[in-house]
């Protein structure tokens, strides 16, 4: 089978470094009375691309937060082997300084500071943008934004990227290139992936293994199998998926209504 569900808990692996690049147990996250993580469990592994789903509010970026180690969780709770690096919905670059200083930053205190210009000219270059070196911030696209995000990301060689739903502002032909372009950096550089995304679409055609997070827990999860050259919607293994994970998430679809005539009144083609 293309997809195979699996309990909420991942259950316990080995405890080699080796075999995950992130684990998470019974992580809990608490803002005063407000329970945003309860008890959570997940595995990510090495060169892994997994999607996480869920509406408003149920803890996806809080949980993303505890991986990129912006927010302080226990090491018993959230362990990650390598550096970690992320790229948010909003590109966040400094106004204040070129394309290539901003993407240089985020080797300032790492044993690479000498070469941080060199080696963001070569993550600059990786995503398309060797012509944006010394372009500022305010004359990019929102495309080409993303694009100096993701070097930024890219150039401290993470063993974890962490997405926070990057693509969600983009316009529709835009985000096809930047899926190309996730997939390609994700094949070089053999490094796992998790992405925060609202799209089901989107995780279906990017990821290894979906994630369904609401209030707080992880619900269920899918492993997917199918290549992705053949993931098209009409697949019935992904239209499947597709139902099962929309159930998930409540949504239920709209049956079609036989007395609406969608070209009515439209005139003739």
């Amino acid at each position: 089978m293309a997809f195979l569900k699996s309990s909420p808990d991942p259950g316990p692996t080995t405890d080699g470094a080796t075999d995950h690049v992130a684990r998470v147990r019974s992580h809990n996250r608490s803002f005063g009375s407000t329970h945003v993580l309860r008890s959570i469990d997940l595995d990510i592994r090495p060169g892994e691309f997994v999607a996480l789903l869920g509406r408003s509010g149920c803890g996806k970026s809080t949980l993303l937060r505890s991986l990129s180690r912006l927010d302080k969780a226990p090491a018993s709770e959230v362990q990650v082997n390598g550096r970690s690096a992320v790229a948010f919905q909003e590109p966040r670059l400094l106004p204040w300084r070129k394309v290539h200083e901003n993407v240089a930053l985020a080797l300032l205190n790492t044993p690479q500071r000498k070469d941080r210009f060199e080696l963001a000219e070569q993550a600059l270059a990786e995503v398309g943008l060797s012509d944006k070196l010394d372009a500022w911030p305010l004359e990019l696209s929102g495309g080409q934004a993303q694009r100096v995000s993701l070097a930024r990301a890219l150039v401290s060689n993470p063993s974890l990227l962490l997405l926070d739903e990057p693509f969600s502002a983009l316009d529709a032909l835009t985000r096809i290139e930047m899926h190309q372009l996730v997939i390609e950096l994700w094949r070089r550089h053999s490094m796992a992936i998790l992405l925060v995304t609202h799209d089901v679409d989107e995780a279906l055609a990017l990821a290894d293994r979906l994630y369904v997070l609401d209030e707080g827990k992880v619900r269920q999860s899918w492993d997917i199998s199918l290549p992705r050259s053949d993931r098209a919607p009409s697949q019935p293994e992904i239209a499947g998926a597709r139902a099962e994970i929309l159930a998930s998430l409540g949504v239920k679809p709209t049956p079609p209504n036989p007395k609406r005539n969608p070209l009515k009144n439209q005139g003739a083609a």
